[in-house]
């Protein structure tokens, strides 16, 4: 009898951890993309942070980016114990749209499921902004996923890469490498990134974003 009275609180927390667990893994998985053009011209490129935060964080849950639906590559894995997506479209930025799209309907999913990463000039270098939703901001992968979805009501993360240099195309700054003395800091803030969606898988978009979001 006594040792029934000692065992039974450990099998009651066992029973209540499993169904914590069964709870999270039945939920709808987050899709978390990464914005980025394909290809070797634009690896490490401003533009391709998105995707280097979704790099992250297949690096952290151990899963290779293998599969591939039409214009995207992605895993399923899991991220605090809840299933998610990672993907990384192999369409041009501008032309993202198409891949979420892709994205959402093979797994049944809804636009508020979704998880955008982009890469943003109007933010400081390595300052981050999460939203539960909003306008794109002049961003061209933004409106292609707003016009795929019909919604701007999807969570969307923004890594900044700062403004050009007086003088600087827009374009060619996105387009470009970040400069050695802005390696760390990006680095860093892709770092921060991965631990906010995280946060997200863990807590919510809420706390989430009391945490992580700093201003620009």
């Amino acid at each position: 009898m006594v040792l029934r009275k000692f065992l039974d609180p450990f099998r009651l927390l066992r029973s209540g951890e499993r169904e914590r667990l069964e709870k999270a893994r039945s939920r709808k998985p987050l899709i978390v993309i990464g914005l980025a053009n394909p290809g070797a011209k634009y690896r490490g490129t401003r533009h391709n942070v998105g995707a280097m935060c979704v790099d992250e964080l297949a690096r952290r849950a151990g899963a290779r980016l293998e599969n591939r639906v039409r214009d995207t590559d992605l895993a399923e894995t899991e991220i605090g114990e809840a299933p998610v997506v990672l993907a990384r479209p192999i369409t041009y930025v501008n032309e993202s749209g198409k891949s979420v799209r892709n994205v959402l309907r093979k797994f049944n999913a809804d636009p508020d499921r979704l998880l955008v990463i982009v890469d943003d000039m109007d933010l400081k270098i390595g300052r981050l902004r999460l939203r539960a939703g909003g306008s794109s901001g002049g961003h061209n992968g933004l409106k292609s996923v707003r016009q795929a979805t019909g919604t701007d009501e999807f969570p969307r993360l923004r890594i900044g890469v700062g403004r050009p240099p007086v003088g600087v195309d827009p374009v060619e700054h996105v387009l470009g490498r970040f400069r050695p003395d802005e390696r760390k800091l990006v680095d860093e803030a892709v770092k921060r990134a991965a631990d906010a969606i995280e946060t997200i898988q863990r807590e919510g978009l809420e706390r989430a974003m009391e945490e992580f979001n700093q201003p620009g």
